[in-house]
């Protein structure tokens, strides 16, 4: 009768694995999944402010480029593990790479800035003067 229904301990016993990874890697942030970076995007009067959550990697990991109206923001994360000890030798590498892309137009290209500090990338993208103001559209 219950033959095609999955166990509910088999689903408690992939979330518990899943845990037991997280906690037993050797990488820092190892678990995430570089492709769920967090952006967060504001509009003021005279710019765009681009928030990005990318922890873990160093700024030189990070590269932005602006071509055709569209910011791509990009990660290469390189890791690497050598752990030696008595009789036991290990060494393990992990590399991914990740990219967001936004359109965004009516900016100077010129004057677009970033840093990043204690894992937030924070992009700069100043409106330019000739860019024409959105008009919003209720909705009804």
């Amino acid at each position: 009768m219950f033959g095609d229904l999955v166990p509910f301990n088999r689903r408690a016993r992939e979330i518990e694995s899943f845990f037991d990874k997280m906690f037993d890697s050797d990488f820092p942030f190892s678990f995430l999944n570089p492709s769920d970076m967090k952006v967060d995007i504001k509009e003021y009067e005279k710019e765009y402010v681009l928030e990005a959550e990318i922890p873990g990697v160093n700024k030189e990991q990070i590269h932005i480029d602006y071509q055709q109206n569209y910011l791509t923001i990009s990660v290469e994360n390189r890791e690497e593990l050598n752990e030696e000890r008595k009789n036991y030798i290990r060494r393990e590498r992990k590399f991914g790479r990740s990219s967001r892309s936004f359109y965004v137009e009516g900016i100077q290209e010129d004057k677009i800035s970033a840093k990043y500090e204690n894992g937030i990338l924070t992009v700069l993208l100043p409106k330019s003067k000739d860019a024409k103001p959105r008009k919003r559209i209720e909705i009804q």
